[in-house]
């Protein structure tokens, strides 16, 4: 079986379920994005909800889709950069506990925390305190942490320093090894397109993309994205929500369903679709195992506030996926 490494964001989650959309416009927060702030305003937007129900996890887009992994059993590591803090030590413990190998740099700067404001209709939307996962550069990327892993896990929000995303696939192309790429946010796309497409073309092997994702980067519908981006990579897969997803691999497309489920809160859908996703390509499965097993993890997440599901809801997942292999 496939080991997989991931590189992000190593950052912990404060997930917030607010009354209405006011404090989005106040803060100036389009719903549904990601916008990096400042440890002020991250400090303004905790204080202007202290009476709302909310709870802590550790987060971060790859790092969730890395802890997913190593949920199911793969042998996963996960790099990052955290503050020499407790809440670094929060961090780190979670990932571990998960099997999780730690390859983290401590700074100085407090670590970083996204803070995922949870609207009513389930959408929620994050405000990104980087803090210490900023300070991650491609000098700290150390080659010897990749030799024992097949697949390389980005998250695009790493683009915003292209000089250790390109660093990392150059280490990995090195060593033989599969690359896949989230894009994570639309508005990111929009403002890093050019630094995506370079990278893209010559390192991705997997594309992974929500719809609005997807259109930022081609400016088409799903269906035209998903033949556009196929035409970068080996595999492109496209999440269309309550549609499911698409998967294309040359001429090869598959539909998968979602699952349905009654959604509480989407943070970590596409994340731990990813998990499931990469689950079934590590084990050498059908795209259509891959693409069901990213919808019954990316179903079971949204039924839970935040990205960490409970021991029981693993154990119905691992003996889902257990049945699909085995009736196949």
């Amino acid at each position: 079986m496939k080991r997989i490494l991931g590189i992000g964001n190593a950052l912990v989650d404060v997930m917030i379920l607010i009354d209405n959309d006011n404090i989005l416009e106040k803060f100036s927060l389009p719903k549904g994005s990601m916008q990096l702030v400042d440890g002020e305003k991250s400090t303004l937007i905790k204080s202007e909800t202290t009476s709302h129900k909310r709870n802590r996890t550790s987060g971060g887009s790859a790092a969730n889709t890395i802890h997913g992994l190593a949920m199911l059993g793969i042998n996963t590591g996960f790099i990052g950069s955290v503050g020499k803090d407790e809440t670094g030590d929060f961090f780190e413990n979670d990932m571990k506990m998960a099997g999780v190998k730690t390859f983290l740099s401590r700074r100085d700067l407090i670590t970083g925390t996204a803070i995922a404001l949870i609207s009513h209709d389930s959408e929620r939307t994050f405000a990104t305190h980087l803090g210490a996962a900023v300070e991650l550069e491609s000098g700290d990327l150390n080659p010897e942490d990749f030799k024992n892993y097949n697949i390389l896990y980005l998250e695009g929000y790493l683009i915003i320093n292209k000089a250790l995303v390109e660093r990392a696939c150059m280490i990995a192309k090195q060593n033989n090894m599969i690359i896949a790429l989230d894009l994570s946010s639309y508005n990111v796309v929009e403002a890093k397109l050019t630094d995506f497409k370079e990278i893209i073309e010559k390192y991705i092997d997997i594309i992974f993309a929500n719809e609005d994702e997807a259109k930022s980067f081609t400016g088409f519908a799903p269906t035209e994205a998903l033949n556009s981006l196929s035409s970068l990579c080996d595999i492109v897969v496209i999440k269309v929500g309550k549609e499911g997803s698409m998967v294309k691999r040359g001429e090869e497309i598959i539909k998968i369903r979602a699952i349905p489920v009654q959604c509480i809160d989407t943070t970590g859908a596409g994340d731990l679709y990813a998990s499931g996703f990469l689950y079934g390509y590590a084990k050498g499965l059908s795209l259509e195992k891959c693409g069901l097993f990213g919808s019954v993890l990316a179903g079971h997440v949204i039924e839970i506030v935040g990205a960490r599901m409970e021991e029981l809801r693993w154990k119905k997942i691992i003996n889902i996926i257990k049945e699909s292999i085995e009736n196949d």
